[in-house]
C-alpha cells in the first residue's frame, strides 16, 4: 500500500509500523458517516457546477455498492492495506468507477472529511445515550413510586445515620442522570457545527457552498474558523468527560448495591 503522506518514501513501510500507525481498527465504525460526508459533498459539487449529473450520479452509486459491501462484508478493508477508513472507501470507489472517483475529492481535504463524520458520529452517540438515560430514568421512577414506604438506611461513610425510603434513594439518581442529560445537551451543541468545506486548514479557492453541505447534513451550524474547525477536537473532549462523570455515578450506584446485597 502507498500510504497518502509516503510520497517522497523510497522503500515500503514495515508492516509493523504500518498495523501502528493505521486507524483502520477503530475508525471502520466511521465508514457510514464517511460515505454520507461525500454524498454531500458530492452534491454540492454538483450543485455548484464542479461535476455533471453523470458525475454525481456515478459517484453515489459507486458509494452506495461501497457501503453495501462493508454492510455484507464482502469487502473487508484490512490494516496492512490502508492506514484509516477514509482512504479506503476512497481507494475503492476510485476501483469501482475510475478517474470519476478522483473528482469527489475537489474543494476538500481529508482534515475537514474526517472531523465531519466525527461529529455525525457524535451526535448520534449522544442522542442514543440521551434515550437510553430517559429509559432508565423511568425505571427508577417507576420502581420508586411502588416503594414510597420501604423503609432503608442512609449511609454516611459506610455507617447508618437516617433513615430513609428505597424511593427516595432511588430518585436521588434520577436527578443524578438529570445532569448527565444536561451535560449531554450541552455537547450536542457543540457537536452539531459543520466543518466541511474549511479544507485542510484556511478553506479553499472553490466557490463551495456550506450551508447547502450543513443543511444537506442536519447540522444546526456551520464553523467560523477554517482553522480552528479541523484541529478542535475539544468536543470530543467534552464528550468524554460527560460519560465519564456518567460513568462515576452509575459506578456508585453499583457500589451502593454491593452494600446493600452483603
Amino acid at each position: 500500500m502507498k500510504i497518502l503522506w509516503g510520497s517522497r518514501f523510497k522503500k515500503k513501510l514495515d508492516n509493523e509500523a504500518l498495523s501502528f500507525s493505521s486507524s483502520l481498527s477503530f475508525d471502520i465504525r466511521l465508514y457510514k458517516y464517511d460515505i454520507l460526508v461525500s454524498i454531500v459533498h458530492a452534491k454540492m459539487l454538483e450543485h455548484i457546477g464542479i461535476l455533471n449529473p453523470h458525475e454525481l450520479k456515478t459517484i453515489i452509486e459507486g458509494l452506495k455498492k461501497v457501503e453495501n459491501e462493508i454492510e455484507s462484508e464482502e469487502w473487508i478493508p484490512e490494516i496492512n492495506e490502508y492506514e484509516d477508513i477514509h482512504s479506503a472507501i476512497e481507494k475503492r470507489l476510485t476501483f469501482h468507477i475510475g478517474e470519476i472517483g478522483g473528482k469527489l475529492h475537489s474543494g476538500r481535504s481529508r482534515n475537514d472529511q474526517i472531523v465531519t463524520g466525527v461529529r455525525l458520529w457524535q451526535k448520534d452517540a449522544i442522542l442514543q445515550l440521551k434515550e437510553q438515560i430517559v429509559s432508565l430514568q423511568k425505571e427508577l421512577v417507576n420502581l420508586a413510586d411502588k416503594n414510597i414506604n420501604t423503609i432503608l438506611p442512609g449511609y454516611t461513610h459506610l455507617q447508618r445515620a437516617q433513615p430513609i425510603s428505597y424511593g427516595f434513594h432511588l430518585l436521588a439518581y434520577v436527578e443524578i442522570l438529570e445532569r448527565s442529560k444536561e451535560r449531554l445537551n450541552y455537547v450536542f451543541v457543540e457537536t452539531d457545527k459543520c466543518p466541511l468545506g474549511c479544507g485542510a486548514l484556511a478553506g479553499s479557492t472553490l466557490a463551495l457552498d456550506r450551508e447547502f453541505t450543513a443543511k444537506e447534513l442536519r447540522f444546526a451550524f456551520i464553523t467560523q474558523n477554517a482553522l480552528d474547525s479541523v484541529s478542535d477536537r475539544d468536543f470530543i473532549i467534552d464528550f468524554i468527560n460527560a460519560c465519564s462523570i456518567g460513568m462515576m455515578n452509575l459506578s456508585r450506584f453499583a457500589e451502593e448495591l454491593i452494600i446493600w446485597s452483603t
